[in-house]
């Protein structure tokens, strides 16, 4: 290599051999971390259902929720497996019976007279025993005449609570990710100015060291002789060039940071993608580091890695 500077070449991410075009957006960006209830006030009582996530690596799916609607699982799990891809979700359902009822007319008479029937049986064979109280006994199951909920209904009502909030919870994510989209473009566009500030500069740094190393040999040259050998100068210069070369470094970076920003706007489940795309910036960071010739290359490095981790902990947080 000479030891001006290589022109920036553009570099594509592609698919077999035809160069990957300018992708429009698309899905929304999601954060994995959401939360969403939704209720149904019915006439025996209301029915919640509630989504709450945090990050995962893959789709983590828990659920809360009593017998009864245990058998509801498998719908359930196939409703949020079509819309969330990734996250550790927890759903929880709860049946809350109403307290404000009106009472019936009266007992449940055959219920109350067999309750008194063992209750007589029970205090004969242990005369120690305390007798059931009035409010026992009207707490009893049954005993006010309340009729077991309809499950079929409660099934039906449930799966559709779970289709609202499911909305609710991916619009909840939809507001969080364009929030992380925004400071990770942010971070994306301090790394760009930082490339563009180096790009000049590894010519400046080269013929700086060329004046150096003239007058160094010039010094050191036997008195005898008259002039500096221009080939070995200029072998010198070529070696010092090849070695800080960071033009490679900077045009991946630049290339994985559009990368960076088509999956951005893309969106979708992105997370993984852009978790990759964070080791290759890291990759090339610590390239860049090594390679420094200066001290500014160096605070360079360092800054690049520290908005790359930035992004990274971000990412942490997208489907």
């Amino acid at each position: 290599k000479s030891a001006s500077v290589v022109p920036l070449i553009t570099k594509h991410y592609t698919s077999g051999n035809r160069k990957q075009k300018t992708s429009t957006p698309g899905d929304a960006l999601r954060s994995m971390t959401g939360y969403a209830v939704d209720t149904a006030d019915l006439p025996g009582g209301q029915l919640s259902l509630e989504l709450r996530a945090v990050n995962s690596r893959f789709l983590d799916l828990s659920f809360r929720m009593g017998e009864d609607f245990r058998a509801l699982e498998p719908a359930l799990r196939t409703q949020i497996g079509e819309q969330v891809k990734r996250g550790k979700l927890e759903c929880r359902i709860n049946f809350a019976p109403r307290e404000d009822a009106a009472l019936p007319a009266s007992l449940n008479t055959p219920l109350l007279t067999q309750l008194q029937a063992l209750s007589q049986a029970a205090l004969a064979a242990f005369p120690a025993a305390r007798p059931l109280a009035v409010q026992e006994i009207l707490r009893w199951p049954g005993m006010l005449g309340e009729t077991a909920p309809d499950m079929h209904a409660l099934h039906s009502i449930a799966l559709k609570l779970m289709q609202s909030a499911l909305t609710q919870f991916n619009d909840s994510r939809a507001r969080e990710g364009d929030k992380l989209k925004s400071m990770i473009l942010e971070r994306v566009a301090g790394i760009r100015s930082h490339v563009e500030r180096l790009r000049p500069r590894t010519v400046e740094i080269v013929a700086g060291y060329r004046e150096k190393l003239g007058k160094r040999l010039e010094e050191l040259m036997p008195s005898g002789e008259k002039s500096l050998d221009p080939d070995r100068l200029h072998q010198e210069v070529i070696l010092f060039a090849q070695k800080i070369d960071v033009d490679e470094e900077l045009d991946r970076l630049v290339t994985h940071l559009d990368e960076v920003t088509r999956a951005l706007n893309v969106g979708g489940a992105a997370g993984k993608r852009l978790d990759f795309l964070m080791q290759e910036l890291n990759r090339e960071a610590n390239t860049l580091g090594s390679k420094s010739a200066s001290l500014e290359f160096t605070q360079t490095s360092v800054e690049l890695k520290v908005l790359i981790e930035q992004m990274r902990e971000q990412i942490q947080n997208i489907e």
